[in-house]
C-alpha cells in the first residue's frame, strides 16, 4: 500500500507550514476554544484536503510557487473539514476520532458544537479575505453542504427504503464537496481556463465519493485499531451505508434486524455477518473503483509533473485501503 507521505513530497514543506499555521489562525480568545482546538490540530489525521488543494496549485501554477492566498485556501479546507468533523462526532455521539478521545467527550456536546461553529465562522473570515468572489461561493456552498448532508443522515436513520442514489448524494454532501470545490477554488486561483477548473471539480467529486464508499467498507473490514473508531459503528447508529444497501438487495432479512434498530440479542452479530457474507462489500469496492477510474480521467488536462502524479497516486492510495 502506497503511504501518503511518499506521494505528498511536492507539498510536504507546504503541509509543515500549513500545520504550524493552524494553530496561529485559530487564535481562539477563550482557554477552552483555544484547548479543543490544539487538541484538534494536534490529533493527526493525513491533511489529504488541503494536501489537494497544495498539489492543485502547484499542478496549475507550473515553475511558480504556490501563493499566499492558494496557502490560505489549503488551510480554510482543513478548518472547514476539522469543523464538520466536530459536528458528526457530537451527532453520532463519538467517543473516538482517530484513536484520540474527541472534543464532545473531553469537554461537553455544548463546548463541541460551538468549537466548531467557531472553526466555521474562522475559516468563512478568512475566505471572505481572500478577496475572490468565486472562490467564496464555492467553498460557501460546502458549508451548506455539510449542513444538508447531516439532515440527510439524521432523517434517513434505520430507514431500508434508502436508495444507493440517495447515499451518493448525502456522501456527496458531506465527503466530496468539498474535496470537489476546494479543488476547483484552487484552479480559479491558478487562473486556469474555466474548462480545466469544471474538471478539476469532477476530479475531486470523484475522488470523495470513492474516498467515502472506501471508508464505508473500512467500517465493516477493520478493527477498532486500525479505524480510530469502533468497527460496525455507522451501522449501530442506523446509518445505511452502500455495503448494507447491496447486502439487503440480497437478504431482505437485513431489512428486519435494521427496522428494529438491533433490539433483539445478536441482532448486530446477525446483520454484521450477512453483510460480510454477501456481495455487499465487493460490489461496493466496484463502485469506488468506477469513481476512481472517472477521477484519473478528469487529470488529463493537468501538464505532467511530479504534483499531477501524485493526484493520480492518491487514487491508489485510496484503493490501496481496501486490497
Amino acid at each position: 500500500m502506497i503511504s501518503t507521505t511518499s506521494f505528498f513530497a511536492p507539498v510536504d514543506e507546504d503541509l509543515k507550514i500549513l500545520t504550524q499555521n493552524l494553530r496561529n489562525l485559530i487564535g481562539a480568545r477563550h482557554p477552552i476554544l483555544a484547548a479543543a482546538a490544539e487538541h484538534l490540530f494536534s490529533a493527526g489525521g493525513k491533511r489529504i484536503r488541503p494536501a489537494i488543494v497544495l498539489l492543485v496549485s502547484r499542478a496549475t501554477l507550473g515553475e511558480a510557487e504556490p501563493t499566499s492566498r492558494h496557502r490560505r485556501l489549503a488551510e480554510i479546507t482543513e478548518m472547514i473539514h476539522t469543523a464538520s468533523l466536530v459536528h458528526d462526532d457530537v451527532v453520532d455521539e463519538a467517543q473516538l476520532r482517530r484513536n484520540v478521545p474527541t472534543v464532545n467527550s473531553l469537554f461537553d456536546n455544548k463546548i463541541a458544537v460551538l468549537a466548531g461553529d467557531f472553526l466555521f465562522a474562522q475559516s468563512s473570515w478568512y475566505l471572505a479575505n481572500l478577496d475572490n468572489l468565486e472562490v467564496v461561493k464555492l467553498l460557501s456552498e460546502v458549508i451548506r453542504d455539510f449542513a444538508e448532508g447531516e439532515i440527510q443522515q439524521g432523517i434517513n436513520l434505520f430507514d431500508t427504503s434508502l436508495s444507493i442514489e440517495s447515499y451518493l448524494e448525502k456522501s456527496y454532501y458531506k465527503t466530496a464537496s468539498l474535496i470537489a470545490n476546494s479543488a476547483k477554488a484552487a484552479g480559479v486561483l491558478s487562473e486556469v481556463p474555466r474548462e480545466v477548473c469544471e474538471h478539476l471539480y469532477h476530479y475531486g467529486r470523484e475522488l470523495g465519493l470513492a474516498f467515502q464508499i472506501v471508508d464505508d467498507i473500512l467500517d465493516f473490514t477493520s478493527d477498532t485499531e486500525v479505524l480510530g473508531k469502533p468497527a460496525g459503528s455507522d451501522l449501530i447508529s442506523g446509518n445505511i451505508t452502500a455495503p448494507a444497501l447491496y447486502a439487503m438487495a440480497e437478504n431482505p432479512y437485513l431489512e428486519v434486524l435494521i427496522e428494529r434498530g438491533f433490539s433483539g440479542e445478536g441482532d448486530l452479530e446477525k446483520a454484521l455477518s450477512i453483510i460480510k457474507e454477501s456481495q455487499g462489500i465487493e460490489k461496493s469496492r466496484e463502485l469506488a473503483l468506477g469513481y476512481g477510474k472517472s477521477a484519473v480521467t478528469h487529470l488529463t488536462c493537468l501538464p505532467s509533473s511530479p504534483s499531477t502524479q501524485a493526484l493520480i497516486d492518491l487514487v491508489q492510495y485510496n484503493f490501496g485501503r481496501i486490497y
